[in-house]
Parts: structure tokens; C-alpha cells; sequence
């Protein structure tokens, strides 16, 4: 049986507005548990994940996966377009739109991204940032299983954005949908390869890299997502002033 949609978005807002307060002196309060799981998906990661994405790359020909990536890309479209309308952005959200239109016509399901020939804005907006437009806090630092950095707001926006907005949600058969799920992540992995090996030799507590370079980028997110009006301040001061590297997006 399919989860109502507005009656989970609805507790979701709730139970972030009442714990949202509670995190605003210290953005990692869960360091301890988060460091753990850190380290979890940094062994994960390098004993079958990066594997899997470097074969994943060396074995497809760059045509092939670049059409994967457009495809995944596309159905992303759908799920920005839809979180634009939830914030009142209705010409971006008829600009995703018609992108997500063209592409799924013309584009071929979106193997080929003929929106972007056009010279289509391809935007990236999720619930996370909907609830942060609408000023919802961050909330704590979580790192997540596999996913990776988040933040209690993120991780919510995560779940709605999966469960209620994702086209690939509506897959009637699992092993189909679930397929689909593995080879985005996949694909995902198989772009961040040279970043991740940056990162390893760059820092010296990646942990701690990685956390600030999310914290930074959801809030720069966040500001422009309100016309480049950062008055989150929970989420701005919190964020180092270094060039960040491109964080992995779950």
C-alpha cells in the first residue's frame, strides 16, 4: 500500500520544527556515532562499492555511460521540477518541465540530453532545500549508511523526495525498481572516482572535510534557492570559508 504523500510530508515538517531548536549551538552533536559510520562506508566503499564503479567505467564505452547518466539525470528533472513548484518557483518549475518533457520525447527516455543542446537551464533542487527555503533548519549533522553526509532536514527531504516524487518509486515490479536504484548508485559512484582520491590524499580529517564542505554547499544551496538571500544563519556560520571540493549526493 502506497504512504499518502501530504500526510508524510506533514509529519515530517512537524517533527522538524520540533526538534529543530535543539541543534542550533553544535551542527554535529552525533559526532561519536557519525565517525563510526563514516569509517563503515569508507571500508564499504573501497573494498566493493569503488571496485564495482571503477569495472562499472573501465567496461561501459563513455557514449554508453553518458546515456545512463542523462537518464538518471532526467528523472532528477522530474523531482526538481516538482520541489520547484512546492516553492512557488513556477517558472523554473515550467522550464523543468518542459525540459523533463523534451527529453523523455526527443531525448529518447533521456539518454540523450537534447534540452541542454537548447540551451534548457537544467536546475537540481530537492525537498531538503524546499524545507530550508521555507526555513526549516538544517538541524544535526548525520552521516547515513552508504549515502553518506547529511543533515537531519536532508534526510527527510531524502525520504519524500524517494518515496513520493522519484518516477523510479513507481515501478510496479521491485526487482526492476531496485535494479534501477543499484544502477544509479552505481553510475553515481563511477563520476566522483578521481574526487574521492583527491580527498584521501588532500585531507587530513576527511571527515571533518566532508562535513564542512556539505554543510557549506547545502547552505549555499539554500541561499540561492531564496535569491541568494542566506539568512540561515544556523547553516552560514557554521560553513568554512575554503574552496570546496564536489560532495557526493546521495
Amino acid at each position: 500500500m502506497r504512504i499518502n504523500t501530504t500526510s508524510l510530508i506533514a509529519s515530517i515538517v512537524l517533527a522538524l520544527s520540533l526538534t529543530g531548536c535543539a541543534t542550533q549551538a553544535n551542527k554535529d552533536p552525533l559526532e561519536g556515532m557519525n565517525r563510526g559510520i563514516y569509517k563503515f562506508n569508507d571500508v564499504a566503499d573501497k573494498a566493493v562499492v569503488k571496485p564495482i564503479a571503477g569495472a562499472y567505467k573501465a567496461v561501459l564505452p563513455s557514449p554508453v555511460r553518458t546515456g545512463v547518466n542523462n537518464f538518471f539525470s532526467n528523472l532528477n528533472t522530474f523531482i526538481s521540477t516538482i520541489n520547484d513548484l512546492l516553492q512557488g518557483k513556477f517558472d523554473k518549475a515550467m522550464t523543468g518541465a518542459g525540459r523533463f518533457v523534451i527529453n523523455s520525447t526527443f531525448g529518447i527516455a533521456g539518454l540523450i540530453d537534447v534540452a541542454s543542446m537548447d540551451g534548457i537551464e537544467k536546475r537540481n533542487e530537492d525537498f531538503g532545500q524546499t524545507l530550508g527555503h521555507w526555513g526549516v533548519g538544517s538541524g544535526a549533522y548525520i552521516v547515513l549508511p552508504f549515502f553518506g553526509p547529511s543533515t537531519l532536514r536532508d534526510t527527510a527531504g531524502l525520504v519524500v523526495d524517494t518515496v513520493a516524487f522519484d518516477p523510479i518509486s513507481y515501478v510496479h515490479d521491485p526487482r526492476d525498481r531496485n535494479l534501477l536504484r543499484v544502477t544509479k548508485f552505481i553510475d553515481k559512484r563511477a563520476q566522483y572516482l578521481p574526487a574521492s582520491d583527491l580527498l584521501d590524499e588532500a585531507a587530513l580529517d576527511p571527515y571533518a572535510f566532508m562535513r564542512d564542505a556539505y554543510m557549506q554547499r547545502r547552505a549555499a544551496q539554500i541561499a540561492d534557492s531564496n535569491g541568494g538571500n542566506a539568512h540561515f544563519d544556523d547553516e552560514v556560520d557554521d560553513a568554512p570559508a575554503q574552496e570546496l571540493a564536489p560532495a557526493p549526493a546521495p
